[in-house]
């Protein structure tokens, strides 16, 4: 693999010019020193108009032509001073990104804090290739998303994104470079026909009660796992000094459909796997089944509700991946 792509040099360049690499930890506060600014191409244009209209003045001895150089040039570098005031001091916190299904949009949450007394008018978000224009009201915190296009399964970090402002007068743009510690899980996109969901492999018949995870009753405390709803979670036990537990619950059930990877044709590809295991898994779900998982090293139990159809669709969307655990 050749050692330098213009990817890897432009990463380089950006690490060394913007100082951005992995994550920040929050609150991300825009000092003076993160904050850049030049010319637009308007601007640009406007600086190259009062040359000219300073060349023709001295030229000429036009008196009037100096003033009204002098006066728009004052107005361009007044319009530097409010652009960077515009980004000075805001504050950038990540706040949730909800799984999706690859091929939708991933919507990164992020919340803008404006402690000034003076409302931020026209900034703007960019990031993987989305943007959102938006203003910030004084005293508040703005909760802005940038949906982001999803092409591939997996976990989907935000990165290097970008605030920015053209405010007053489009002549000058003020920006700052920051990387969030956000990212969200792209579960793998189920398959569009899939075929029928396989006999039942487990469970009682009968609609017996079983100890399988449901949503009914209440049975019982586990330790909590990152893949945990947060309203399962025991609130009232970790007030109390304990450590954090989830609630479980049972239900009834007359069966429970196994999907394991080794029982799918074996001409079946990777990826084609995975979708058609998220395709049952949302059938299951759907028909209020319980079932369990199996892929290459790792299980997942009988269960059912959508805290159980996270747990293995996230697992499928890590499968052949480098595990990172982000809760």
């Amino acid at each position: 693999m050749p050692r330098f792509t213009p990817a890897r040099i432009r990463a380089r360049v950006e690490h060394w010019l913007f100082r951005i690499g992995a994550p920040e930890q929050a609150p991300i506060r825009l000092g003076q020193r993160r904050i850049y600014v030049l010319p637009t191409p308007a601007g640009l244009v406007f600086a190259a108009a009062l040359v000219t209209m300073l060349i023709a003045s001295i030229n000429y001895g036009l008196s009037l032509g100096y003033m009204l150089a002098f006066l728009l040039a004052s107005a361009g570098i007044t319009s530097i001073v409010h652009a960077f005031r515009n980004l000075l001091h805001l504050e950038i916190a990540p706040a949730r990104a909800t799984p999706v299904f690859c091929g939708e949009a991933a919507e990164f949450r992020l919340r803008i804090n404006n402690a000034r007394a003076e409302r931020r008018p026209a900034l703007r978000l960019r990031a993987r290739g989305a943007n959102t224009a938006f203003d910030a009201a004084a005293a508040s915190a703005t909760e802005i998303v940038l949906a982001c296009r999803t092409t591939r399964r997996g976990l989907l970090e935000l990165g290097r994104t970008v605030l920015e402002t053209t405010w007053p007068l489009g002549l000058i743009r003020a920006w700052s470079v920051f990387v969030p510690d956000i990212d969200c899980i792209v579960y793998p996109a189920p398959e569009h026909h899939p075929p029928p969901l396989p006999a039942e492999g487990a469970g009682n018949e009968g609609g017996t009660r079983s100890s399988i995870r449901g949503d009914d009753d209440f049975a019982g405390l586990r330790p909590t796992q990152p893949s945990d709803s947060p309203r399962h979670i025991a609130w009232k036990s970790l007030a109390r000094g304990g450590p954090m537990l989830t609630k479980q619950f049972s239900a009834s059930t007359g069966g429970a459909h196994v999907f394991d990877w080794a029982a799918l044709p074996p001409a079946l590809e990777d990826e084609a796997r995975l979708s058609r295991l998220t395709a049952w898994i949302l059938a299951a779900d759907a028909a209020g089944r319980p079932f369990s998982l199996r892929l290459p090293g790792a299980e997942i139990d009988i269960g059912r509700g959508p805290g159980h159809v996270h747990a293995c669709c996230r697992l499928l969307a890590l499968h052949g991946q480098v595990r990172v655990d982000h809760g």
